[in-house]
Order: structure tokens, then sequence, then C-alpha cells
């Protein structure tokens, strides 16, 4: 079978999935055990793991659609010109060709440039807006308070932080945390595009207004638009709240659960919490 009958048949699936004619997969083993936290706990311990997925919404995305598949005024490698066969080695070739990057104003106060990281053959990729004090400090991307949070909301899903990949819009930290304006998305947004177009996930997460912002491009607000699945490219996408903005508003978390139930419904795989 070649690559691109495989995806085809993925996409199909998944496609079925949603509609109720195949069995959900089963439960991937090995996953971390899910520690407890009366602040920071995600799943609401007596709710029902079963979500009702809404049908997949078809809109246009104007840089997928009139630049060509995840294309960029950067001019980002393309697939056939970035080293190595595997995803692994692809996404190293990319970051490799983003070097040391000095595109933007971001990199006059950076400390280490946040590629992303995680497994490059996963089927679940959660996009946030960029970098935060600790991950400019330490080149990874949610390692923070609200990357500790994810970190929960990832295992009560049912899986690992390494089962998963974790990235961001931008790769440098904008001064003060504020929001990455639209010249800095324009540099860093076409290498995004380009890991997604690497990785061909089943579901895309993103995670905050920024993050929805850059990958449909579309000024709806996030409580509008969280909870929903929209087509994009080859993968399908979840939009919901960022983890810090659960940190401030603790409510919000069942909220978000029902998406990460949602997301489980997506793939298949039933949720710890």
């Amino acid at each position: 079978m070649s690559v691109r009958q495989k995806l085809t048949w993925r996409i199909m699936a998944v496609e079925r999935r949603l509609s109720g004619q195949l069995v959900p997969a089963r439960k991937k083993s090995g996953g971390v055990r899910r520690q407890s936290s009366k602040n920071e706990d995600v799943a609401p311990k007596k709710q029902s793991t079963a979500a009702a997925v809404p049908p997949v919404e078809e809109i246009d995305i104007p840089h997928l659609k009139e630049r060509g598949l995840f294309r960029g005024p950067e001019n980002v490698p393309v697939l056939d010109e970035l080293g190595g066969k595997t995803k692994e080695k692809k996404l190293e070739s990319l970051q490799k060709w983003l070097g040391k990057c000095s595109r933007c104003v971001l990199h006059k106060e950076c400390n280490h440039i946040v590629f992303g990281e995680g497994n490059a053959e996963t089927r679940l990729v959660f996009v946030g807006e960029g970098p935060g004090a600790d991950e400019d400090a330490t080149g990874r991307p949610f390692v923070g308070r609200a990357g500790q949070l994810l970190d929960k909301m990832i295992e009560a899903m049912g899986l690992r932080r390494e089962d998963v990949y974790i990235c961001n819009v931008v790769k440098c930290r904008p001064p003060n945390n504020r929001v990455p304006n639209v010249d800095e998305v324009a540099v860093c947004g076409p290498v995004l595009f380009r890991q997604l177009e690497i990785i061909q996930p089943e579901l895309i997460v993103s995670l905050g207004s920024p993050a929805l912002v850059t990958l449909l491009e579309r000024k709806d607000g996030i409580t509008k638009m969280r909870g929903r699945l929209f087509r994009y490219g080859k993968s399908l996408l979840l939009p919901t709240y960022h983890p810090a903005y659960l940190l401030r508003n603790p409510p919000e978390k069942k909220t978000v659960w029902q998406d990460l139930k949602l997301a489980c419904a997506v793939l298949g795989i039933t949720p710890k919490g």
C-alpha cells in the first residue's frame, strides 16, 4: 500500500468512526499513571467519559487554499528539500534550517528558540501561542505551570507527554509574554505549518486564541470556536482554552475536559478521567 493510500485510508477511518461506523480503537497501554491534584485536576471524577462528536466543519483557510498547502512568505523548505526519510529526521532538518533564527525582532531578547518536542509519529499535536519564561530558559515547550497542567490534561486522556507532539506558533518568547504580533506570526507561522505537514496528525488541538487565529485565520473568539471540529488540510482541528487561562479561571477546567473527551472520541481512545 502506498503512502498516499495509507493516508487516505486513515482519514476515511476517522470519518467513519465519527459517524459511528467503527468500533473505537483499543486504549493504548503503558501510559503514565495520572497524579491527582486538588487544585489542578482536569478531569471531574464522577463524569461520564462519553462525548458526543459534532460534525466536521469545512471552512476556507487562506494559507491552505490561496498559497498552496503550508507555503509561506519565508520560503520554508518543502518536504523534498528537507533531509531524512522519517518524520523525525525531517523535523530535525527543519529545526537545523531554522537555526539561531533572527528573522523577526523576537530574537533580540530570546535565550533559546523553542522549536517543539515529542513523538513525530503521533496522531495528536498540541499547538500553543509561544514560549514563556520557563520555556525560554530551557528551550522546551510547556514546562512551566501551564505546561504542568497540560501534562495532567494529556494524562487524563490516557496518554503520556511522550505520546504526543507539542509546539507553538512562535518559537521565541514575546517580551513580557505579550501576544505575538502579525509580523512575528508571518515569519514563524510557516515553520509551524511545515511541522504539521511533516507529522500529519489525525488531530490538532489548538490552545488559546492566538493558535486558533493562526491556524484557521478567523477572528472569531475562542469561546465561540472551542469544542468544534474543523477540517485542516489532512487533519482535524479542535480549538480549546489555553492551560494558562485555566490557571486563572479554574472553573473552566470542566469545559476543557469536555473538549478533551471529544478529542479522545475522535482518536478512538478511552480517557482515564
